[in-house]
């Protein structure tokens, strides 16, 4: 039976991810998947801090990312693996049990099944305010939630997506069929994926998660597992972190968009959402609503971040479309620590 079981390679960006990446690591070394099936492939962008050291306590295959970022991080870490099943896991992930290796392959035993994902966002009081609230929300991006293409479990509308996906639920997981016209936002924080149909994705030097879920269905590998298990996310630790990660999406997507180098059609996207979540923000009362249907289902002082998580997403994303149309570049991230 554990001959049977697939080898995963689990691909780790880091850069100046000393804070997380140990409890990242730990929680790997933790499972109690077969670990001769499991390999930790490192690729880091250049950290100065003590992230190397502490990423050679657990693997030796370690590679340098020259082009800094996350997605070059995972495109480079592919490029080394050997395993059958690629697992992309950020240096701010933590497997939250020891099966979760077990648990996350098992719908691979269906052929049909080209890559499968957690279905929450695990929830820990022991956590900083704005990543308890991304996990209530599942999602990191609350203009997310008026789109309807979030892809965890939401407390406020009580599902994991409104996106159009068929779905059958299998007991362990649910086995969803997407449509391309409209996707939920997979494709990262514990998202694994057959090697073999990676692989005949045009990935290049750069691995954008949502670019490669949209390929895979336009080559017919439509059908996914939503895995009922969860993963942690130490998304922000403060405000200005928030920000910051809020401001690099914009950015990176205007230059890589420019570059030729993004693949999904988010033009696509409805204008009267967006027109809504514009609305809802700015007359606040519609975001209470919000966040008091979730609290009544978590009593959690976190949900009161949802007014400025709004205001803030709102304000980066307009400034940022302003700047990308006087000049598109990537996020300086020479200061950037996790």
């Amino acid at each position: 039976m554990i001959d049977a079981l697939p080898s995963i390679s689990i691909i780790i960006p880091t850069y100046n991810s000393s804070k997380t990446l140990p409890l990242c690591l730990e929680s790997i070394a933790a499972q109690d998947y077969p670990k001769d099936k499991i390999e930790i492939i490192i690729a880091d962008g250049g950290s100065t801090d003590s992230t190397l050291e502490i990423a050679g306590k657990y693997t030796d295959s370690i590679y340098s990312n020259p082009l800094t970022t996350g997605e070059a991080g995972k495109a480079a870490g592919v490029k080394h693996s050997k395993g059958e099943i690629i697992a992309l896991i950020d240096s701010d992930n933590i497997l939250p049990s020891r099966d979760w290796c077990f648990r996350m392959t098992e719908p691979f035993q269906d052929k049909e099944i080209t890559g499968t994902e957690p279905l929450y966002y695990t929830y820990r009081e022991e956590d900083g305010y704005i990543t308890r609230y991304c996990a209530l929300l599942g999602m990191n991006d609350p203009i997310c939630l008026f789109l309807g293409i979030y892809d965890r479990m939401c407390m406020i509308t009580n599902k994991w997506t409104e996106a159009p996906v068929v779905v059958e639920d299998k007991g362990n997981y649910l086995k969803i069929e997407l449509n391309e016209k409209k996707l939920p936002t997979m494709g990262a924080n514990g998202f694994l994926v057959r090697r073999d149909a990676l692989t005949e994705c045009s990935m290049g030097d750069y691995l954008f998660d949502i670019d490669i879920v949209y390929e895979l269905i336009t080559l017919k590998k439509n059908r996914f597992a939503k895995v009922k298990v969860g993963i942690v996310h130490i998304f922000a630790e403060d405000v200005f972190t928030f920000i910051k990660k809020q401001r690099r999406r914009i950015r990176d997507y205007s230059y890589y968009k420019e570059q030729k180098l993004r693949k999904y059609p988010w033009g696509r996207l409805e204008k009267l959402k967006l027109f809504k979540f514009i609305v809802y923000t700015v007359a606040v009362l519609p975001l209470v609503f919000q966040l008091l249907r979730g609290y009544e289902k978590k009593q959690d002082r976190a949900w009161w971040f949802h007014v400025p998580a709004c205001w803030i997403t709102m304000g980066v994303y307009t400034v940022g479309t302003i700047a990308n149309v006087l000049e598109t570049k990537p996020e300086d991230r020479k200061k950037w620590k996790n």
